[in-house]
């Protein structure tokens, strides 16, 4: 390798019967970054992670973690990486306790730098209190800290999360995010898959994937003011009346339903504000603001899949 990333993929491919999973994805994950795997269900997210993690073996294509080829020695890498996958294996039947030992024990670690890294995590975790507690009687949040917490009792240097907070409470969910941001000084490399398009914004860089294929790669803010063109806001009290009338009006490229409104991308925010509403009104749907907005992520994701472009991760459309 050209540089020592602690994740390299190139041209990294799996297919099922009938469906292409992941289509020669390539990405770098450096030491100290958190790198988003983002899209929605099918997008090839966990088929990557099972590769990265060495339990799915590749068609074609290379994967180095920490340093080690996923692909020929997967077993090489186990000590330096941790794979939480989206069921993590907790015992419901032991303690908090018990089953951080259990992992404690499964890679080797002493029994004093157990006790040293379990409290400080579970601190951060704010589940100091119930480390008696059976692990069965834990809430869903907490169960998902709980996973975290044992996967990373042996100090690895690159963890694999796949939708490590899918259904989990917004307490617990900034709790979570808490304890990866403490790991970025111990130089840990993380990567992480998620369906919210609002965790994005928490990821260093994150990579936006559809139906395998890589559409975009680079920092969140980069990916929104990249953008082309601009995000127009209309709210009123009949959205599908909004979207019905706007769907083919010039200049638009592309909507979708938002709450109480509908996001449209259109070609000249400026321009297109005064005649959009003048259409409105000669139509009689009733609108009570456009404005235009800063992107996020998922309306970058929006455009691009809407329009059928992307770019590969060297920037290139």
């Amino acid at each position: 390798m050209a540089q020592n990333f602690a994740i390299q993929t190139s041209e990294l491919t799996r297919s099922f019967p009938g469906v292409t999973a992941v289509d020669h994805l390539s990405f770098q994950v450096t030491a100290g970054e958190i790198f988003g795997l983002v899209g929605p269900d099918g997008a090839g997210k966990t088929t990557t992670m099972r590769m990265l993690a060495g339990v799915l073996k590749p068609d074609s294509g290379s994967a180095v973690v920490a340093g080690f080829d996923m692909v020929r020695d997967p077993e090489a890498a186990k000590h330096h990486l941790s794979y939480m996958p989206q069921r993590f294996g907790l015992y419901e039947d032991l303690t908090v306790d018990e089953n951080i030992r259990f992992y404690a024990d499964i890679f080797g670690v002493s029994h004093k730098q157990k006790e040293e890294r379990a409290s400080r995590l579970l601190q951060a975790a704010g589940m100091a209190e119930f480390r008696g507690r059976l692990a069965g009687k834990l809430s869903g949040g907490m169960k998902q800290k709980l996973g975290l917490v044992c996967a990373l009792i042996h100090t690895p240097k690159v963890i694999l999360l796949d939708e490590p907070t899918n259904g989990v409470d917004p307490v617990s969910r900034r709790d979570f995010w808490g304890i990866l941001y403490s790991l970025l000084e111990e130089g840990v490399a993380i990567l992480t898959t998620t369906a919210y398009l609002d965790e994005a914004e928490r990821c260093h860089r994150v990579a936006l994937l559809h139906q395998g294929r890589l559409l975009f790669c680079d920092t969140p803010a980069r990916l929104k003011a990249n953008l082309p063109g601009a995000v127009l806001a209309v709210v009123g009290p009949e959205p599908r009346r909004l979207r019905d009338a706007l769907e083919h009006a010039e200049g638009v490229r592309s909507l979708v339903l938002v709450g109480d409104g509908v996001h449209l991308f259109v070609d000249d925010g400026r321009k297109r504000v005064p005649e959009l509403r003048a259409l409105l009104q000669a139509q009689g749907v009733p609108v009570e603001t456009i404005d235009q907005v800063t992107p996020t992520i998922e309306d970058l994701f929006v455009s691009a899949v809407e329009s059928g472009s992307g770019e590969g991760a060297d920037g290139r459309r």
